[in-house]
């Protein structure tokens, strides 16, 4: 089990909201890129960068994450706002190895396969979801589509790992839903990066044990931030 960092950017600054809600918002970092090297000096393998306000349409942060790229050696993942090839391509450019696709997956699919044609397993498919439906824009609207006939057509496209949220866990700290989880992990092939939940190290542990093989990853944020949870004591527990 790979545990993956989260730096949620808003304002240029780290900060973490409760379900996705932008009116509840906690700030912890004027200096996204000292975090990132601190994720980095604990362990991790891989950091997860979302651009909220990409995601909210109210702006973007690309210099925090060019920043965030330079600052350390390892992969960075990063969406939020990736509504086009040329939002894949700065992002690209500003140093992430791979760039999450949400939003455009349902409201633009030819665009997406564009994407993937083009960029391959440098893009990943995020699949958030509140129960059985999707959501887009920041997770402030509802799509028609169903969540498990997504994630069988995010399959036939050819991805080979999705981030997976159910939104009602995250930031909650309430531990991950391990039965959507598994759902989700035996619809198809796919690798599965767990994320929305974690507290505590026991969240982790129950992870891994209660879901397939496939699930393989998993993405931490506001316990780090909190100190419920140590980066380096997770790394080890469950690697």
């Amino acid at each position: 089990m790979i545990v993956v960092p989260a730096i949620d950017l808003r304002g240029g600054q780290c900060v973490r909201l409760l379900h996705g809600d932008p009116e509840k918002e906690s700030r912890y970092d004027l200096d996204p890129a000292a975090r990132a090297v601190a994720f980095a000096r604990a362990g991790a393998r891989r950091l997860h960068v979302v651009d909220l306000d990409g995601a909210f349409g109210t702006g973007e942060n690309l210099a925090a994450l060019r920043a965030i790229c330079a600052a350390v050696d390892i992969p960075v993942q990063t969406g939020g706002g990736i509504r086009t090839q040329a939002d894949v391509r700065a992002r690209i450019e500003a140093g992430a190895s791979f760039v999450v696709l949400g939003t455009i997956l349902v409201e633009a699919p030819d665009i997406a396969r564009a994407i993937f044609d083009t960029y391959g397993d440098r893009v990943i498919a995020g699949v958030d979801a509140r129960g059985d439906r999707v959501a887009i824009r920041g997770w402030q609207e509802a799509a028609a589509i169903d969540r498990d006939v997504f994630v069988r057509e995010l399959a036939q496209i050819g991805f080979k790992r999705t981030i997976f949220t159910e939104i009602a866990r995250d930031g909650a700290g309430t531990g991950f839903d391990t039965d959507a989880l598994t759902h989700v992990a035996q619809l198809s092939s796919m690798k599965i990066t767990a994320s929305g939940g974690a507290r505590v190290l026991a969240d982790l542990q129950t992870l891994v044990a209660s879901t397939p093989a496939n699930v393989d990853s998993a993405i931490v944020g506001r316990a780090l931030y909190e100190g419920t949870l140590d980066l380096a004591e997770a790394i080890s527990a469950v690697a």
